[in-house]
């Protein structure tokens, strides 16, 4: 499955919903299903972005958005009616299973996931719904506290503070079901927790190596080596706020993407890099600025000295060893 790309995060069915439920066969973002095809995008991991409280008093979406529960659903409609409509291209994929088959039939994957677990409201009903629902990866916070514990930080009270117990049973939980659990943008007191407690492999589903780019949200040395350990894998996230640390530079260069993933390599090892664009969620000036572009990555890889068996475990296989174990 050469260069066919598994991309663990971006944010372009909030995109679509949010723009009057536009189509993603065509849609003007980042990630559609056309992009898809031309990029050999063998999965794509559509998250329901969890949008900050404070949007549903806008008067341009309070409309869309409702309560947590009702935006939830909305995106989630959209998700599979988009489906429905370009059937003969794409399917929904619960599994690595599922993702295969789909290859096999010449289909692209989509996979439902969830940005923010807030909505979970400390009630483990809740999280069977959205299981239910057909998420199969929950990013347990974003950039607030929420049921699961607390979020990335520059304040070090907040980012040492660990997981609930409510988290904590969670996570358990989570891991029992066969839903992913997502560390990215949880503090560090929580990624912690989440290794201690996992017993299957756990991802971070965009999230880059702190030491080559300070933001809070990456993962230190340290992170990238539990995770490893824990046959887990980080999504390397295309956004030039987490690929580099030169202040005002708002770039996303191919060559930031390749030191990212040197870097991470050396550290964790090969087996724990995958693809994490966060597409539709980054800004800025980018090399590889929608899906259809893959083959820019896979191309510079090889020329800094990537193997084949390496580029194809970053680009799918890492990602489908980790959903046969987790799923």
């Amino acid at each position: 499955m050469k260069n066919y790309t598994i991309d663990m995060h971006c944010d372009s069915l909030t995109i679509a919903y949010l723009s009057e439920g536009q189509s993603l066969l065509d849609s003007e973002t980042m990630v559609n299903f056309q992009y898809m095809k031309e990029g050999n995008v063998m999965a794509q991991f559509f998250a329901i972005y969890m949008l900050p409280e404070e949007n549903k008093n806008s008067p341009e979406l309070c409309g869309l958005i409702g309560n947590d529960d009702t935006y939830i659903e909305g995106c989630a409609k959209q998700f599979y009616s988009n489906i429905a409509a370009s059937k003969d291209m794409i399917a929904v994929a619960k599994s690595a299973d599922e993702m295969e088959a789909n290859l096999g039939a010449g289909k692209l994957s989509a996979v439902l996931t969830m940005e923010d677990g807030r909505a979970v409201d400390n009630k483990m009903e809740k999280l069977d719904h959205f299981y239910d629902l057909g998420v199969r990866a929950l990013g347990l916070t974003w950039n607030r506290p929420n049921c699961f514990g607390f979020p990335n930080s520059t304040d070090t009270a907040i980012m040492n503070s660990g997981l609930t117990d409510f988290g904590k049973e969670a996570v358990i939980h989570m891991q029992e079901i066969g839903m992913l659990v997502d560390v990215s943008h949880l503090s560090d007191g929580g990624f912690y927790d989440v290794a201690q407690l996992a017993e299957r492999p756990f991802v971070a589903t965009h999230s880059n190596s702190r030491t080559i780019c300070p933001h809070q949200r990456n993962l230190t040395d340290e992170m990238i080596k539990i995770l490893a350990s824990h046959g887990g894998v980080m999504g390397v996230n295309f956004g030039p706020e987490f690929l580099h640390g030169r202040k005002g530079d708002k770039t996303s260069r191919l060559q930031d993407i390749i030191a990212m993933i040197q870097h991470i390599k050396k550290v964790g090892g090969i087996d724990v890099i995958g693809i994490g664009t966060d597409f539709d969620g980054i800004q800025g000036k980018l090399d590889i600025d929608n899906c259809s572009k893959m083959s820019l990555l896979a191309d510079g890889l090889s020329v800094n000295g990537f193997t084949d068996d390496e580029t194809e475990k970053i680009f799918n296989r890492n990602v489908l060893r980790v959903l046969h174990e987790a799923l």
